[in-house]
């Protein structure tokens, strides 16, 4: 049987830190603004970097060996007590600290404390994760050693890939990251748009390339081809259809391997003969059968409307003045944001829907049978800078509309039409999503709490709507200008081919 006393060989080792005793190694951080002292032997047994590090750098006259490093001094302080002691105090700090100290940690290769601090944030803050994605996809790949992590953010990615092909700054993305996406079976993405995008970020890593493809030299190519000579691989091309083949992948055949595209012309011709490639299995998204493509299963349509309330919103989209039936809708509710699966942080809000036109803001209010709604005909934008008293942006247009829809005791559907196009949609300032959600006029979603169900902040002016025609609430004893909501969808409205 084994005594174990790690409580007080813990507290012993803090004490000789405090004590600086013996100290052999002075710790520099934040450009010399701070100084730590340790020693050696204690930083060597607890990590491999301060190993290699101690091993390389030559002592002073008085022995001491000096460590330069970028990390913060408050993030430091963590670390050294945690290789002293075995302790990481987490209380009363911000999800942001605890991930950069997860980066510190893998940095100074303590495995044990970037694993926990790993699963921590995975298992704990998740609406944060979903919240900051975009930085903390392009962190952990760069970094390349946070595998739980990749395989979280690529789980979200699969569902919803416009997180990240979409994004404005998708030409950044790491390789490694674009090869673990390309690599998974369940990416919800028509396989022709795969190509495309694997096209648009290879071209993009070589802008010298002529923007004209009928320019191109047999030199242009091959930079191509060697640029995308990880990720080419991966791609399904025996589940794309002929006419995609002809249209998207023959301007490109100079880039595949000419065994590929040998057998990629035959199976157009005689699909049921063999080929010599490897031929991949359909993503779970687009499964087909050789050679066309089945149509992708579709998902759940709405935890809020109904396709009665979807085709009575199509018409308003058209201006007319009947309700389409449910059977000839015109339009594809493309769900892009559902509150209760991505989180209910207004920062959530900018990160999904930049860059999104025409769209629809579905909204459930608490303790009411309310929906309400607005219509935003142009493209949401994130990208605006605060400036002294300005919180964004306002978009003019004569096609946005707000309304409130028949639903439990509602009797009857409210529809509102802009007024005053000037003031139609606003776009909140960087500064200001952090509280600020989408906003029609004197109508939008707002949280100090950093989540649109908690602190009943959302807001319709009810009495004093001068942007939008008609009032969609009434107010009464019990009902005011600011309510607090079940959950929040948006979608992306596609008129069907």
């Amino acid at each position: 049987m084994s005594l174990k006393f790690f409580d007080k060989l813990s507290q012993n080792f803090i004490e000789l830190l405090n004590e600086k005793d013996d100290c052999n190694v002075i710790i520099e951080v934040e450009n010399k603004e701070k100084l730590f002292t340790a020693h050696s032997n204690i930083l060597k047994y607890r990590s491999q970097y301060f190993r290699k590090e101690l091993e390389n750098i030559q002592p002073n006259e008085n022995n001491i060996k000096t460590i330069k490093s970028s990390v913060s001094a408050q993030i430091f302080d963590i670390i050294l007590k945690y290789i002293y002691g075995g302790i990481v105090n987490l209380e009363n700090v911000k999800t942001r600290f605890i991930f950069d100290l997860m980066l510190a940690a893998n940095e100074f290769e303590l495995d044990e404390l970037t694993n926990k601090l790993e699963t921590h944030l995975i298992d704990t803050k998740a609406s944060w994760l979903k919240t900051y994605f975009s930085l903390i996809y392009r962190t952990i790949f760069s970094e390349n050693n946070f595998k739980n992590l990749e395989n979280y953010c690529n789980d979200i990615i699969t569902k919803h890939p416009s997180l990240i092909f979409e994004n404005s700054d998708f030409a950044s993305l790491p390789e490694s990251a674009l090869i673990s996406l390309l690599k998974r079976d369940e990416l919800q993405m028509e396989e022709v748009k795969i190509w495309d995008y694997v096209i648009k970020w290879g071209i993009s890593q070589n802008p010298t390339l002529p923007v004209n493809l009928e320019e191109w030299s047999k030199e242009n190519f091959l930079t191509l081809k060697i640029t995308l000579q990880q990720c080419l691989p991966l791609i399904r091309y025996f589940h794309i259809s002929n006419t995609e083949i002809v249209d998207k992948i023959v301007p490109y055949k100079r880039i595949l391997d000419k065994q590929l595209w040998k057998d990629i012309i035959q199976h157009l011709g005689a699909p049921d003969r063999p080929v010599k490639s490897i031929i991949l299995p359909a993503r779970s998204a687009s499964v087909t059968e050789l050679p066309l493509r089945a149509e992708v299963p579709k998902e759940p349509f709405s935890t809020i409307i109904s396709e009665e309330h979807a085709a009575e919103i199509s018409s308003w989209i058209d201006r007319k003045t009947t309700t389409y039936s449910t059977k000839n809708i015109p339009y594809k509710f493309e769900l892009i944001l559902n509150g209760t699966k991505d989180g209910f942080a207004p920062q959530t809000f900018w990160n999904i829907c930049h860059g999104h036109a025409k769209t629809v803001v579905i909204i459930k209010v608490k303790g009411t049978d309310e929906i309400l709604g607005g219509y935003n005909p142009l493209a949401w934008d994130n990208s605006y800078s605060y400036s002294f008293l300005i919180k964004g942006e306002w978009m003019d247009t004569k096609e946005s509309f707000i309304f409130s829809l028949k639903n439990g005791n509602i009797q009857n559907s409210i529809l509102s039409r802009v007024k005053n196009s000037q003031y139609a949609i606003f776009n909140a300032a960087k500064a200001c999503q952090n509280k600020y959600g989408p906003r029609f006029g004197n109508f939008y979603l707002y949280s100090e709490k950093s989540n649109f169900t908690l602190d009943n902040r959302n807001y319709y002016a009810i009495d004093l709507d001068q942007f939008y025609e008609k009032p969609i609430r009434t107010k009464t004893r019990t009902l005011s200008d600011h309510f607090s909501i079940i959950n929040y969808e948006v979608f992306k409205i596609v008129r069907k081919s």
